[in-house]
């Protein structure tokens, strides 16, 4: 019995604070926040006011349209593309000699009639040289790359014209390596796509390459540009035109499942790693997702989120603490509170953010007479024991 006694008093010492718990209470999160001065976290009381400062998107959240040149590419030849010529001249006794023949579509007039006896030359395909330059009969090495196909043919025209009677070409992008771009992805097979001349929208490329494999709010595209690496989820692509930009020769597109994820921890149902599952959601939504809190355990004030802001956040908020670095937040919402539900309806997460259900008080005091009892039931069955046995003799 001095035994139990013993262990009862040391238990008694030692208080409420040594027994298991799944985290810090309420109250020492807001002790630690004021001891320290707020200096390694700043403790935020979720209003109106930081729910207003949290609707907007983070400064850090990358964006393509820092990317974007306004406009597509002009589709001009470039070095390694294939280039076929066709030159026409519309009469007889030309400079083609044996090698014209017929020309199987002759040059039209003005009235629309075709023009007898035209004569025509096709040019086997040339691969534009290093130096930019392909080789046309009668002119001899001609500067193509960075033109379009248009302005060659006014140029070969123009050269030809004191060598043939009223010259026409037609000259032909047949293989387009310059202006193209690379696209990759989970569950899709590497490929280098031709940009059209119109000009292409990032959506256009992803399209073309057999479309995303998995949800949008759940794949990220990464653009690579100019040495230059931005990242955005596929459902703000879509959602958003300004973010849906004109694809550019040399791209690099990647598509990537990156599912969106946050963590719970302490009084909740469920303490785990729980995906978004949707394009956006809000805090009440995740305590949902989670279970909703314990009502044998949780201490509905002690509801409380931490994240890492951007500075732009941080300084809306009121707590920037270093002007080209990440503050360490932790948002507190009392759901005692009634209006602190709708507060919850409008709190954006995001990915990586932890939540955390402190233990209310009185589950701390039901584990010390928890405690209690198992180590002076075994003792009390004893004595109960004993004068049993002593009574019967």
């Amino acid at each position: 019995m001095t035994i139990c006694l013993a262990l009862l008093a040391i238990t008694c010492e030692t208080g409420c604070s040594s027994l298991p718990t799944a985290g810090p209470t309420r109250s020492q999160i807001t002790d630690q926040a004021r001891a320290e001065g707020q200096t390694k976290f700043a403790l935020v009381e979720v209003d109106d006011h930081v729910v207003a400062a949290l609707s907007n998107e983070p400064g850090s959240v990358d964006r393509f349209q820092a990317l974007d040149r306004g406009k597509p590419s002009t589709g001009a030849i470039g070095i390694g593309d294939s280039v076929s010529v066709m030159l026409w001249q519309s009469a007889s006794g030309n400079i083609f000699g044996d090698a014209a023949v017929a020309a199987p579509a002759a040059p039209m007039t003005s009235s629309g009639t075709a023009v007898s006896g035209a004569q025509s030359m096709t040019i086997p395909e040339q691969v534009v040289g290093t130096d930019g330059t392909i080789t046309i009969p009668f002119i001899g090495p001609l500067k193509v790359a960075n033109r379009t196909t248009v302005d060659v043919q006014n140029d070969i025209k123009a050269r030809l014209q004191d060598r043939a009677f009223n010259p026409q070409a037609l000259v032909t992008l047949t293989r387009n390596v310059s202006g193209s771009v690379t696209i990759s992805g989970e569950g899709m097979t590497a490929a280098r796509l031709p940009l059209s001349p119109r000009g292409d929208r990032l959506l256009d490329v992803v399209a073309a390459a057999g479309g995303a494999k998995s949800e949008p709010y759940e794949t990220v595209v990464r653009l690579t540009r100019d040495g230059e690496t931005r990242t955005v989820l596929l459902s703000r692509l879509i959602s958003d035109p300004n973010e849906n930009i004109y694809a550019w020769p040399g791209d690099v597109i990647t598509l990537l499942k990156e599912p969106r994820t946050f963590s719970v921890f302490g009084a909740t149902l469920s303490n785990t790693q729980i995906a978004f599952g949707a394009d956006k959601i809000d805090l009440a939504q995740a305590i949902a997702k989670a279970g909703g809190l314990q009502d044998s355990r949780a201490d509905p004030a002690g509801v409380f989120l931490f994240r890492f802001e951007p500075p732009p956040v941080a300084a809306a908020l009121g707590v920037l603490r270093a002007p080209n670095a990440e503050t360490r937040v932790v948002y507190h919402l009392d759901l005692a509170n009634v209006s602190s539900y709708f507060l919850a309806q409008e709190f954006p997460m995001r990915d990586d953010d932890i939540i955390y259900s402190a233990n209310a008080p009185i589950d701390s005091l039901q584990k010390f007479f928890t405690l209690i009892s198992s180590i002076t039931s075994p003792t009390i069955g004893g004595v109960v024991v004993t004068q049993s046995l002593t009574n019967h003799r």
